[in-house]
């Protein structure tokens, strides 16, 4: 069986043992079940199809389904909008060749007038691709993920799952972890000729048994808006609301803008971390910059 095909059918039936019977407002008639959840026979029903035809899907054979098949599958699975999404994004690449070339393994970059409009904006701001790698900031973006810069390449999923300072900065390590899993997941759906991030994929789950257990559960997430707290090495705990937008031109690349509440604590530290980015952009720039002495003819001509 094919790795595609093992996605699609280690999906479904994630997703089927998810489903009580109860849930799914069927009769139990007591007795033991032998398999958590839904059977495949109640999937069917529930989705109006075959037996035989849902356990060919659940194999993995999604080519040719239609998209009735598959919102009447999302249905009966009582799916969400994203992992609803990922089932069709499995369904679309079913007949891709592993063999395609690839063309999205360069590294990315983003425009100059987008660099601009981030360096305006006065809250934290970043530019990530489909594989976390962290493209772009403004100041206040690369002071919030200092420690993530500090690698010759930020990623915020190796970042997660290998660097030790992850449990501290992230005050909930282990829904980081999930979250950051089920990203990525969301993207091999969508893209599964996208060569760095298979690679990426590979190494984690070489050197992260972490993430081999969250890479496991299946769970598909899409980044939307929400809360999160930081623990910052320079500021303390930190709560921000952060928000995604898509980044029209530029295919797979997402602008993260993080803001805080006004008269919070974590007011007070981000005002903390705005005059830190300052202080350290000033250093910077007097360590980048040539002292007149530097220019002077030694010989004094």
């Amino acid at each position: 069986m094919s790795r595609r095909k093992d996605e699609v059918r280690e999906f479904l039936i994630s997703r089927r043992a998810n489903i009580t019977p109860a849930r799914a407002g069927l009769p139990d008639f007591g007795g033991e079940r032998r398999v958590p959840g839904l059977r495949r026979e109640e999937v069917a029903m529930l989705a109006g199809v075959s037996l035989d035809y849902y356990t060919q899907l659940e194999r993995g054979n999604l080519r040719g389904a239609s998209e009735s098949v598959l919102n009447a599958i999302a249905r009966a699975l009582q799916l969400d909008d994203v992992e609803r999404q990922h089932l069709f994004d499995l369904a679309r690449t079913a007949s891709v060749s592993p063999a395609a070339r690839d063309h999205r393994s360069g590294k990315p970059a983003v425009r100059a007038s987008v660099q601009r409009v981030l360096d305006s904006l006065a809250v934290p701001a970043v530019v990530y691709d489909a594989q976390q790698d962290l493209v772009a900031a403004n100041l206040m973006g690369r002071a919030l993920f200092s420690p993530h810069f500090e690698a010759e390449r930020p990623n915020l999923a190796r970042f997660v799952f290998l660097d030790p300072r992850a449990r501290d900065y992230y005050a909930d390590w282990p829904l980081a972890r999930r979250m950051t899993a089920a990203m990525l997941r969301l993207e091999a759906g969508r893209d599964p000729l996208n060569s760095g991030l298979t690679a990426l994929i590979g190494e984690l789950s070489t050197l992260s048994p972490q993430f081999r257990r969250d890479w496991a559960a299946q769970d598909v997430h899409e980044h939307r808006t929400g809360r999160k707290v930081y623990r910052h090495p320079q500021v303390g705990e930190i709560g921000l609301t952060f928000d995604v937008f898509g980044l029209p031109g530029e295919p797979g690349l997402s602008i993260g803008t993080y803001s805080v509440e006004e008269g919070t604590e974590s007011a007070d530290r981000f005002a903390l971390l705005a005059s830190w980015a300052a202080t350290q952009e000033f250093a910077n720039r007097r360590h980048r910059r040539p002292r007149a002495t530097d220019r002077l003819d030694p010989h004094g001509a």
